[in-house]
């Protein structure tokens, strides 16, 4: 199982380079800590999670770091150039000496379709495409050419090639079965959001297994919460939760009218619900005493052998969070 840090860069107050600089030294510490990877979200247009570019915030990492692997979770694919994007991944792979991970997601908060000008309906797709282009110009040794739906090129040769053979690439989904498919064709890994539960997991890879023959690597998002009692661990948890989904709630509204579908609308519907349920969050959360915490994770190894999981503490207080980091490599990690 490798361990991870889940960096959504939260805003709580005072000064916004405060929070970005807290996040970035939470990563270092991760990083003295023995932590395997660090995942850096990328979100636009909004003021309490200010990471609106991950590539900035893993080239300074790689450049304060000496071990951990750093990735995106995910690369907002439908709203980049592939060959710009593959461009970015190929030098920050040299900048961190092969410690990257590719993540992608499809993104689709109202505000960053308008001025982005994509499509709500086409994300998915887009991203598909997106993802199969920067592949192969990351990978193929000779110039590469893409046709699809969405964009084409011809005889691109990006420079420089990634210092990796292979950069280990992760799809982002809310357990969606074409996204899962999609990954299984490919052998790319999973990314699962924080309110992911664990039947949600179980059946992701179920699905996945039965096309690859395998199964995917799960890098799974939770928060986190150690203290000495339950209850303190929910005092201090919940109002970060709930402040994350409130202001996620926020940066998706306005959403235009979309051409009528009625199964998309639900399904659309039912995946948003999902995301922003923040009890759902809570319940899946790692949350509570040190034995607590144990058993949970515990479970999750049992029923995902292939389980990279990632961390979110979940205080409002910078401090506070780096001490439930050094918690957790005291009191939980050497039982697990």
């Amino acid at each position: 199982m490798k361990i991870g840090l889940f960096c959504l860069t939260e805003h709580f107050g005072g000064s916004v380079q405060d929070s970005i600089m807290e996040q970035l030294r939470l990563v270092e510490l991760a990083d003295q800590l023995g932590f395997d990877e660090a995942w850096f979200a990328e979100h636009h247009f909004n003021g309490f999670s200010v990471i609106p570019d991950p590539v900035s915030m893993i080239a300074y990492s790689a450049a304060k770091t000496r071990n951990i692997r750093l990735g995106a979770a995910g690369f907002l694919t439908p709203f980049y150039h592939p060959v710009r994007l593959a461009e970015s991944i190929a030098t920050l792979d040299n900048l961190s000496t092969g410690r990257l991970n590719g993540g992608f997601a499809k993104g689709g908060f109202a505000p960053d379709t308008k001025h982005f000008s994509r499509d709500p309906n086409e994300l998915r797709a887009l991203m598909f495409e997106t993802v199969e282009a920067i592949d192969a110009l990351l990978h193929d040794s000779a110039p590469t050419s893409y046709q699809g739906k969405y964009m084409e090129f011809n005889d691109v040769k990006i420079q420089p090639k990634p210092l990796q053979k292979k950069v280990p690439f992760y799809i982002a989904t809310f357990a969606n079965p074409e996204t899962i498919r999609f990954a299984a064709h490919h052998d790319y890994g999973l990314l699962m959001s924080q309110g992911a539960s664990l039947l949600e997991c179980l059946e992701a890879q179920k699905l996945y297994f039965s096309i690859a023959g395998f199964n995917p690597e799960i890098v799974l998002m939770r928060v986190f919460c150690i203290a000495d009692t339950p209850e303190e661990a929910y005092r201090i948890s919940r109002p970060s939760i709930d402040h994350f989904v409130k202001c996620m709630r926020a940066a998706s509204s306005d959403i235009p009218p979309p051409k009528f579908n009625r199964e998309h609308y639900d399904a659309v519907l039912k995946e948003r619900e999902a995301f922003f349920d923040g009890q759902k969050f809570f319940d899946n959360g790692i949350i509570g005493t040190a034995q607590q915490c144990i058993s949970t994770i515990k479970t999750i190894q049992k029923e995902l052998p292939n389980i990279h999981l990632v961390l979110k503490p979940s205080s409002s207080d910078h401090g506070q969070n780096r001490t439930m980091l050094c918690d957790f490599n005291t009191q939980i990690r050497p039982h697990i």
